[in-house]
């Protein structure tokens, strides 16, 4: 008589079947944000709402960044194409340049990075 040998099931391999996710503003984030502005409690509801629109404003702001570099045959997104960008969408004008909104809605340490500052012994702060 024959013994039986148990049959190998073959492996999968180590791909899921779920679908690749985007990359997504923490929700964390989007939430600190809202309520630094609001200043007022939040339903979820609304949050939910609120966190939809963000997510449909950073892809169509994502979408038109990479529109303008590939128009000027660049393959980097350069401060200057978000500066074209924020005055298609009325946020900079000629009276409201960008960096009085960088001075106005960041905090001292992310204007430092974005704003050329003099330093002591001649030296500007970021270098270029």
């Amino acid at each position: 008589l024959q013994q039986l040998q148990p049959k190998t099931v073959p492996k999968r391999l180590g791909t899921s079947q779920k679908k690749p996710r985007e990359p997504q503003v923490p929700r964390s984030l989007i939430k600190e944000i809202f309520r630094h502005f609001a200043r007022m409690p939040v339903t979820r509801d609304a949050f939910q709402i609120v966190e939809k629109c963000s997510e449909r404003y950073f892809k169509q702001l994502s979408n038109d960044l990479e529109a303008y570099t590939h128009h000027a045959g660049r393959k980097t997104v350069e401060a200057a194409d978000l500066e074209v960008l924020m005055r298609r969408q009325g946020l900079v004008t000629d009276k409201m340049p960008l960096n009085v909104l960088i001075e106005r809605f960041l905090p001292l340490e992310y204007r430092r990075l974005l704003i050329p500052v003099a330093m002591s012994g001649n030296k500007v702060i970021p270098c270029k």
